[in-house]
This record gives structure tokens, C-alpha cells and sequence, in this order.
């Protein structure tokens, strides 16, 4: 009862305890008030400005007056009995204002904290304790993160009083339990142990489609095999458990393997290698080690190596096709222009000049060179197709009679026709040049062996024959031609090879290493396939896979291919305006002064762009356009589409060193279209250009 007086007592004595400071403040400021209201009070409150001015110090006065006595309020800073009580809780604890000055801590809160006069102010600890702090002001409660000594530490806010909160922290972080040395050692060498070296192959090893094997002993090529799963027991040369594992490696791929091991280069990645009963077999092989004892896995990627192989071969193919493409196309026009300059040259030194034999000679090493660039076309895929619906075995059978006079007398043709040929829709003559080159690689390969026969086989093959017979994504029936010889066949080493332009297996001088590669690219514009089948002394097989043509539903039956007879035009003069388009100087130049030679209005344009404006310029007079397909800016076929408005029924005759697929179909369908492939001369000019202009007559 006595220490609740004293606590009330000193309660009282601090309410009214007296302030020398503050008297004074207080005296002083009323005499600043009365001195700055006296002009105002002698003046009267009859002058708005002086109503103005007692109204303006009044309100400073209350407002003076309120601030001092707030002044004069006893501060929170510190009460009896605050420390007993921060002291008595268990967890770490402080009381602080509102403003955060921390009043009381225990021991426990200057461990974490420090020594510290006031709460964090910064930080995300600052932001988390004041916000706390407000909601307790109005709820009474609060939570906050603190972050100190490297740790997180929640803590609760609870209100004390109008301007005073308790704030607690969560209990210290429970000590390590203590251990006796030797627990301790045992649970750290449990901790540390390594897993036991496997006694058996897993269910999931021993149920695997790839090979897994058990081994023992340090090196893995050198171990024996404990066991041995399924799929690895059925591998060429297994000699069954206690045989050498490196055994099923081929050595030469082994030593590598074995050397990438040592030097600890694979970090973990497979180690490539060959099965030493079949080389051609490439495995990758996966390793795992646990004192003394292997887990080896050998997985058969000789089918994705040799699909990575098509795709490298495939891509190079086509960097070269598109270089051979574009020189082709340059080269055609150079030779164009030679042709034409001979005409000219001609004319004037006709049979029984001295020059007529040198010009001659230029002639025939031009058409060889014209020869080469169509090869090269072939390959690259760049000529200019015109499909129609051919039927296999009249294909082939008409073809044979040519194929026997390129074959040699010591060198006998075999045909075998199968049942329910197909038809296929292709180019014919680019089919005719892809089984020409095969037949006479063939009889080739078949006399420098002492063989003497070449086989040519059609058939029609379900899906399922053609993967058998080396087409792994046919998708339907395929129409087969098979080109076979019974000659030495063909190298493994060079198997990979044999479809790359310039190279071949011929003596030099006797090839120019361009009919694989030209067939590969015929083949290829076909939308076709080709395999190959061989064995070193055993001959070789090329086999073409063409998709087979069906017919849409309803379609009427495709009337056999007639091919168009030209008359021979004897008159080579003629008349007519033609719009001649050509981006080639030297081709555009000499070609139009031998057409006016002859009688034609030719108007020239060295672009699709201008050819447009002079077709536009002479709309409804223009008797026959003739253009390159390949030019900068608009194409050929891009200026057809423009200027037929003004071509009106016109005849188009386009004339190129090559052409896209896209102007291969534009063919197909088309009225009064022609195709003129380079190198021409003017000779051929002349009679196609009569022909198509009586055509349209």
C-alpha cells in the first residue's frame, strides 16, 4: 500500500512540478503579444486593417499558448519500475516512444541490437518496425521484421499506453545440441559415408533396350563383367560374364576413349566409340564409378549418326547448288553472247574461209562449256521444269533403244518390268539424262571388273519395301527404277562421296565427276529419293524413288503425252514489234540487232521495271514479249503478271540461265508461255520467235 502511495505521490509531484524556462517563455511571449497589439488598441477596431490585426494576434496567442503547455507535459522518457519489467521477460525486449527512442532494453535486446538509443531508421527493418508500431497505436497489436547480426527476427508491437509500446523479439535460436565426442564422430562419418559399391545392376539397368554391364576392376576397358543385361548380351562378340569389357570396343576407337578418360576431359559427357565385330556400329558409352566397381551403359547411335551424316551431306549440297546455280546463270549469259558474236562472225567468213575452221572450233568448245553449265544446273536443282504424267514402263521402254547404242557390245542390257507400273509426274527429259548417267556408270564400273551386264528394274513398292530397299521416309507406294551392275561395286570409304559435284573415281581425263551429282539433282527436283545398295566385289545399285501420281477424284483419264511438233521455219525473216527484256548488255545488244536484221521491230529494256513503262507506253502493239526470267528487281514472272493488261493475248517467250521452282509452275497452266533456256544463238532465236508469232497469227 505504501509503494502504491509513493507511486501516486510521484505521479503528482510530476504533474506539478515548475519550470523556470518555461515561466519565462511564458511571460515573454505575452509581452510580444501586448506590445504588437497596442497600435492596434489605441487606434480602435474602427479601421478594417486594425479588426484584421487583433483577430491575426489572438489567434497567435491561443495558438502560443497551446504549444507551451504542451511543453510544459511531463516526457514518457523514463518510469519506475520499466526496467524491472523489460528484465522479467524471457525474450528479448525494449520499450519505446512513439518517435522510436528506445526507453528501457533488456540484456537480451542489446545482445541483438546493440546499444542502441533508438529503433533502426533506416532500412527495411525501419520501414517494417514503424508501420508496426502504427497499427498498434490503432489496434493495439502489431508484427515487424528486424534484421540484425546477419538474421531475421520477428517482432511483436504491443501498445503500453497513449505514446509508449513494448516491443518484443522472437527467442534466440535454440543452441546446437550438444553431442559426446564419439556420437559425434559416428554422425559425421555417417554423414560423409559414401553410398556401398553396387552388388547387382538395378531393375531399371537390367530392363533397358541399350546396353548396361556390371564391371569390376579400376580401369573399365580393362574390368571383367560381373553382369550383363539383356540388350548387351546380344551384342556381337559378348564372351559372357568374367570377359574384358573393352573387349566389345574396337581398339583404335578404345585407346581414344580410354585417353579422354584419363585426362578427365568428358566431364561426365559420353565417350564415343565402335563395336569391334561390326566398326560400322557407333555407340555412346556412359560410365559411373563407386570404389572399384563400374556401372557401364552402351547406348546404339549408329542410326542418328548416320541421319546427322544425311543432314550435313544435304546442307552442303545445297551451299554448293546454290554457288553452281548462280555461276551457271552468269556463265549462260556469257555464252549466250558468244554464240550470237559467232552468227555474226559466220556471216562473214562462211565454208572456205581461213577463219571458218577457228570459229568453228570456238563453237564446238562453247556447246561443250553450255553442256557443263546444264550439268551443274541439274545439280543445283535449278532447271527449268515442265512436268507432265509419264507412265514407267513406256518411259523406260521407249528409252531402252537409245540406252542400247550408248552401251558397248561386250556390255548386256537387262530390263525386268514389274506388274501395275505406275505413273509418275516428272520432267521426261531430265528423267531420260538420270537414268542415262546411272546406265553408263554402270557399264563403266561393269567393264573395269570384267563384268558384263546392267540391269534396269521398274516396280511398284508399298511403303514398307521402300524402307526395306533404302527410302526410310516413304510415305505411300513409290515408283522404283533400279540401276544395277555386276561390277566391283563401290568403297565404304568413298560412299559418301559419290553424290559431291567434281568428284569421281575415274582415271583423269575420263570423267568429269558432274553425273551422280547431275542425277542427285534431277532426283531431288522430282520430289524423289535415291538409295544405294553395294558391296565391295559384289556390283552396286542406284534405286530412284518417285512418288507415284493419283489422279484427283473425278479427274478424267490422262490421254497419253503427244509432244508438240514444230515446223522447221525455213524463213528465218519475219515482222512484228517485239519487247525485248534483258538485264545482260552484251546478250540484250546483239540479240536485238540480229532480230532487226531480220525484219522485227525490237524495243529494248534492261529491267522489269522499265519493260513495264514501254509495255504500258505501247499498249495493244506489242506482238511478242520476250524476257529473262532472272533479272535484278522484278522478276520475270512478276512483270508477266503486270504487264499482261497491256500484252493483251501477246505471246511470251522467256529465255534464262536457270529458273525457280515458282517459275516452273507458273509454266504449268499458263497460255502462250514458252521457255527458251540459254545458251541460245540467233539461229534458234529467229525460229522460235517466227514460230510463236505465226502461232498467235
Amino acid at each position: 500500500m505504501a509503494e502504491l502511495q509513493h507511486r501516486t505521490d510521484a505521479r503528482d509531484t510530476g504533474k506539478r512540478r515548475f519550470d523556470p524556462l518555461t515561466a519565462a517563455a511564458v511571460v515573454f511571449f505575452i509581452m510580444a503579444v501586448m506590445f504588437a497589439g497596442a497600435p492596434a488598441l489605441n487606434a480602435g477596431p474602427a479601421t478594417l486593417a486594425g479588426l484584421l490585426l487583433l483577430i491575426g494576434l489572438a489567434g497567435v496567442a491561443c495558438l502560443g499558448l497551446f504549444v507551451l503547455r504542451s511543453s510544459t507535459e511531463p516526457h514518457a522518457d523514463h518510469e519506475p519500475g520499466a526496467d524491472t519489467l523489460i528484465d522479467a521477460l524471457s525474450e528479448p525486449a525494449a520499450i519505446a516512444a512513439a518517435d522510436g527512442r528506445i526507453q528501457a532494453a533488456n540484456a537480451g535486446w542489446r545482445e541483438i541490437l546493440g546499444a542502441a538509443t533508438r529503433l533502426p531508421k533506416t532500412g527495411a527493418s525501419a520501414s517494417s518496425l514503424f508501420s508496426a508500431l502504427t497499427t498498434a497505436r490503432r489496434d493495439g497489436f502489431g508484427q515487424a521484421s528486424i534484421r540484425a547480426q546477419g538474421a531475421e527476427h520477428q517482432a511483436t508491437v504491443a501498445a503500453l499506453g497513449e505514446r509508449r509500446y513494448l516491443v518484443r523479439l522472437s527467442g534466440p535460436p535454440a543452441d546446437q545440441l550438444a553431442l559426446p565426442h564419439a556420437a559425434a564422430e559416428v554422425l559425421s562419418a555417417f554423414t560423409s559415408a559414401k553410398p556401398p559399391p553396387p552388388k547387382v545392376l538395378d531393375a531399371f539397368a537390367a530392363a533397358s533396350p541399350f546396353g548396361a554391364a556390371l564391371l569390376e576392376g579400376e580401369d573399365p576397358f580393362e574390368s571383367k563383367i560381373l553382369e550383363a543385361n539383356p540388350t548387351l548380351a546380344a551384342m556381337p562378340g559378348f564372351g559372357g560374364p568374367g570377359s574384358m569389357f573393352g573387349e566389345l570396343i574396337e581398339p583404335a576407337s578404345r585407346a581414344d576413349a580410354k585417353t579422354k578418360l584419363d585426362e578427365g576431359t568428358t566431364n561426365g559427357a559420353a565417350l564415343e566409340v565402335r563395336l569391334a565385330r561390326d566398326p560400322t556400329k557407333i555407340a555412346h558409352l556412359y560410365l559411373s564409378k563407386s570404389d572399384g566397381r563400374w556401372v557401364a551403359y552402351l547406348v546404339d547411335v549408329s542410326e542418328q549418326k548416320q541421319i546427322e551424316l544425311q543432314l550435313a551431306q544435304s546442307q552442303k549440297m545445297q551451299a554448293i547448288g546454290q554457288l553452281a546455280g548462280g555461276v551457271a546463270h552468269d556463265f549462260n549469259n556469257l555464252l549466250t553472247a558468244i554464240f550470237m558474236q559467232l552468227d555474226v562472225l559466220a556471216s562473214r567468213h562462211p565454208v572456205g574461209d581461213p577463219s571458218y575452221e577457228g570459229l568453228n572450233e570456238i563453237r564446238q568448245t562453247s556447246t561443250r562449256a553450255a553442256d557443263l553449265v546444264r550439268k551443274l544446273l541439274a545439280f543445283s536443282r535449278k532447271q527449268t521444269v515442265q512436268r507432265e504424267i509419264l507412265d514407267l514402263g513406256e518411259l523406260i521402254s521407249e528409252f531402252e533403244v537409245l540406252l542400247r547404242r550408248v552401251l558397248h557390245e561386250d556390255v548386256t542390257l537387262e530390263t525386268e518390268y514389274g506388274r501395275n507400273l505406275p505413273h509418275v509426274r516428272a520432267d521426261r527429259g531430265q528423267l531420260e539424262t538420270a537414268v542415262m548417267n546411272l546406265a553408263v556408270n554402270a557399264r563403266d564400273a561393269a567393264r573395269s571388273f570384267g563384268g558384263s551386264r546392267v540391269k534396269i528394274r521398274t516396280a511398284r513398292v508399298s511403303e514398307a519395301e521402300a524402307h526395306a530397299l533404302g527410302y526410310p521416309t516413304a510415305v505411300g507406294e513409290q515408283a522404283l527404277i533400279e540401276v544395277s551392275d555386276d561390277g566391283p561395286g563401290i568403297a565404304p570409304e568413298v560412299m559418301d562421296k559419290i553424290f559431291d559435284p567434281f568428284f569421281t573415281t575415274k582415271p583423269v581425263g575420263e570423267g568429269t565427276g558432274l553425273g551422280l551429282a547431275t542425277v542427285y539433282g534431277i532426283v531431288k527436283q522430282s520430289d524423289g529419293w535415291i538409295a544405294v545398295a553395294s558391296k565391295p566385289g559384289d556390283g552396286a545399285a542406284f534405286r530412284i524413288f518417285l512418288p507415284v501420281h493419283v489422279p484427283a477424284i473425278g479427274a478424267a483419264p490422262v490421254p497419253a503425252p503427244v509432244k508438240p511438233v514444230r515446223p522447221q521455219a525455213r524463213d528465218l525473216s519475219g515482222a512484228g514489234r517485239i519487247l525485248f527484256v534483258e538485264d545482260e548488255d552484251a546478250v540484250r545488244g546483239v540479240a536485238a540487232k540480229l532480230l532487226r536484221a531480220r525484219g522485227y521491230e525490237v524495243i529494248e529494256a534492261a529491267s522489269g521495271e522499265e519493260a513495264l513503262e514501254l509495255a504500258e507506253e505501247h499498249a495493244g502493239s506489242i506482238d511478242l514479249m520476250i524476257s529473262d526470267v532472272v533479272m535484278p528487281g522484278m522478276q520475270g514472272p512478276d512483270l508477266l503478271k503486270a504487264a499482261r493488261v497491256y500484252l493483251g493475248g501477246a505471246p511470251v517467250m522467256f529465255i534464262s540461265g536457270y529458273a525457280e521452282a515458282e517459275f516452273s509452275n507458273l509454266l504449268e497452266g499458263e497460255a502462250n508461255i514458252s521457255f527458251l533456256p540459254k545458251p541460245i544463238d540467233i539461229k534458234t532465236l529467229a525460229e522460235r520467235v517466227k514460230q510463236e508469232l505465226q502461232k498467235a497469227a
